[in-house]
């Protein structure tokens, strides 16, 4: 064990043989036969900065990282098929073919395109047919972050990091930035919640490593809902507080991740909805002439449940976590491509059940709000 560590822990030094014990069992056989299971409540009474319990030591150090959960795996196929462009912008011409006779225009906005010929170092051929000049494109690489399948039924909730500055932790619930402690938040990363307090602002906070916290604003927490009434199967939730989607089968989640709502005036409604119609790629645009019009070609696994609003994925952007959008939820493509396989997977298991798929949109909070003056939980919904 480290000096860092002793200095953390000063009683580490007598139990660290026991420490090191249990914690290779808990770590090894995590997901098997662990020597103790993993129980945060054990840092409950945990929240003041000073010396931890040795129940609440043992458990952080068994279980640094959530046990529960299994990442679900990048579609190279979508994101190595598609070459994806930003145009604009202003304005950009087409031509009928490299340094050729200008044919459309692609009007000013929030522009994106799909190259399916990029061999000329200084043109692009979009979809389509046309030619863009790439003096007025920008490559744009797909996030490569993704969601998470569930293993234990999320008995107990985790949290993916939001900040994208890399501060450091606060000793205390409240506290100040504390360098000198050495933990540094990244950018995705998954942790486990040990334990929760507010601030005298309203602010809530979690520790999630040895009286290491964070405010509520730099995660995103993962937890569950009550499934509304008259809703079956496999059926999807979104947390517009939180920015996160958790996939059920009836009461049971397996699966979570980030995800972008909309942004004012165009905020995601509330509310819960069908999907109506699934497709392996759609463009969108919208809003054109107006200052936030946008044209985007190829979106991939795109699940339509509120009119034009729909689930897909989202190549131009790595804001997951936060509100982005026009309305829809923006996912990863990876993420996408999981969920769009997964209701497909169901409906083709059920060919006599004529399968429903339901969205349900609720906020645990009002967004950019204290937790500790938030709205209650989503109240009772239930279809028809």
């Amino acid at each position: 064990m480290s000096e860092s560590h002793t200095m953390k822990f000063p009683q580490l030094k007598f139990l660290a043989p026991l420490l090191l014990m249990l914690a290779f069992g808990a770590v090894a056989r995590a997901q098997t036969s662990p020597i103790f299971e993993y129980d945060p409540t054990s840092c409950h009474g945990d929240n003041d900065g000073e010396s931890l319990s040795a129940r609440c030591e043992l458990m952080i150090f068994a279980y640094p990282r959530p046990a529960n959960i299994k990442p679900v795996p990048l579609d190279l196929s979508t994101m190595g098929t598609y070459s994806f462009w930003r145009v604009g912008p202003g304005a950009t011409p087409t031509f009928d073919a490299p340094n050729g006779n200008v044919v459309g225009e692609i009007p000013a906005g929030y522009n994106f395109v799909t190259a399916i010929n990029v061999n000329d170092p200084n043109w692009l051929q979009i979809q389509g047919g046309q030619w863009v000049s790439r003096d007025l494109a920008t490559y744009y690489s797909p996030s490569g972050f993704t969601g998470v399948e569930i293993t234990d039924g999320l008995a107990h909730p985790f949290a993916w990091v939001l900040d994208m500055s890399r501060i450091a932790v606060s000793r205390f619930p409240g506290g100040p930035y504390a360098n000198e402690h050495g933990r540094f938040l990244e950018r995705y990363e998954v942790v486990n919640i040990f334990a929760e307090a507010y601030d005298d602002e309203g602010w809530r906070w979690y520790m999630i490593g040895p009286n290491e916290w964070v405010k509520q604003t730099f995660v995103s927490k993962v937890k569950r809902v009550e499934r509304p009434q008259g809703v079956s199967g496999h059926w999807v939730a979104v947390d517009l507080y939180e920015q996160t989607l958790v996939a059920y089968v009836d009461d049971t989640p397996v699966f979570a991740t980030l995800i972008s709502s909309g942004l004012p005036p165009n905020e995601t409604n509330e509310g819960l909805f069908e999907i109506w119609e699934e497709l392996p790629v759609d463009p969108m645009s919208g809003s054109t002439g107006a200052p936030d019009a946008y044209a985007l070609q190829s979106v991939p696994w795109v699940m339509y449940f509120d009119g034009g609003i729909s689930l897909h994925g989202s190549y131009w952007h790595d804001y997951f976590g936060y509100r982005q959008s026009h309305g829809c939820v923006n996912m990863t493509i990876s993420d996408a491509k999981w969920l769009y396989n997964w209701f497909e997977a169901y409906r083709n298991s059920t060919p006599e059940l004529a399968t429903t798929h339901y969205v349900y949109v609720y906020s645990s909070g009002e967004y950019g709000q204290p937790a500790g003056n938030a709205a209650p939980e989503a109240t009772e919904v239930s279809v028809g």
